[in-house]
């Protein structure tokens, strides 16, 4: 296989969940953060080493496996700048933006319109060249129907700081959702591990052969149909908030992919799910000093509070 637009991305095997019982499709999809049929797809191509080898999508790693997936890169990320993206923070390092929903983080297979990185080389902010081609400067994700803060890398430093920070989970990452019903109790901890949905693999689901998930919640006002709360991730899988508070049978507000209520989004006018990133802490990868930030609600979350509020 020659291509002159391939990058690189360069997994390993969590040894507290695979222990050589999790097959290499999955692996892929989970780390790659692609569908199954993707990570099959990439499989099929030859896309996929396992320490150097060529592997079936039926092979069941070891724990410390060296996995080597040649990710094709998206032939453009020339986008035209739709709107600028609203500025919490900037430096000559990172910046944090206010991030609208309907905009992706980055390129990824499937999803057409605009991104993070695209939007903001699109209004003049250089970017870290660090990453797989399609990444670069991302640090973490919000979901495309999630708003609120988001940080990524200007300078190369920042990157290899802010990167190593949130794979370690030190950034304090507070979130805001409006959940269907009154999760009881009013504070709490979910403790209840991340993986692909068995039957769907778009889907993510509390499952025993998951990634551990731990999500502590408050709730902040009761409406009666719904609950505000608010949200402290002590890690970060996929779908974390919207997996975990479904599982309670809470599922978010406008979250019809995880089991809400058509009606209740359509009452309070959302077209997505209630959930906004308001806030995000960390120490800064080349001063040391402290970053903190909030992220107003969009205006269709405000909307919806306040017909919720009467």
């Amino acid at each position: 296989m020659s291509e002159e637009n391939v990058a690189e991305t360069h997994l390993s095997v969590d040894p507290a969940v695979v222990d050589g019982e999790s097959r290499l499709d999955v692996l892929v999809a989970i780390e790659a953060e692609v569908s199954r049929s993707v990570a099959v797809a990439w499989l099929k191509e030859g896309r996929v080493s396992v320490d150097g080898k060529v592997a079936a999508k039926s092979l069941r790693p070891a724990a410390g496996a060296q996995i080597v997936v040649r990710v094709p890169a998206p032939k453009s990320y020339v986008e035209e700048l739709v709107q600028p993206l609203p500025v919490l923070y900037e430096d000559n390092d990172l910046i944090i933006i206010n991030k609208p929903v309907g905009v992706a983080a980055h390129p990824s297979p499937g999803w057409v319109g605009p991104t993070v990185s695209g939007q903001l080389v699109a209004q003049g902010v250089s970017i870290s060249t660090s990453g797989a081609a399609e990444r670069q400067g991302i640090v973490h994700r919000l979901d495309v129907g999630t708003s609120g803060c988001m940080a990524v890398a200007k300078s190369e430093r920042a990157y290899t700081g802010l990167k190593a920070a949130f794979h370690d989970r030190t950034p304090t990452k507070v979130y805001h959702a409006v959940v269907q019903g009154l999760p009881e109790p009013l504070k709490g901890t979910i403790d209840a591990p991340i993986g692909r949905h068995p039957g769907a693999s778009w889907r993510f689901a509390v499952t025993t052969e998951g990634r551990r998930a731990v999500t502590h919640y408050e709730v902040v006002e009761a409406f009666g149909p719904a609950s505000l709360v608010q949200v402290r991730l002590e890690t970060g899988r996929t779908h974390q908030i919207r997996v975990h508070f479904a599982a309670l049978h809470h599922a978010l507000v406008g979250d019809q992919q995880y089991g809400a209520d058509p009606k209740a989004a359509a009452q309070l006018g959302l077209t997505r799910q209630w959930l906004h990133a308001v806030g995000l802490g960390f120490e800064h990868p080349v001063t040391g000093e402290r970053v903190e930030v909030q992220a107003e609600y969009p205006n269709d979350l405000v909307t919806s509070l306040e017909i919720l509020r009467g």
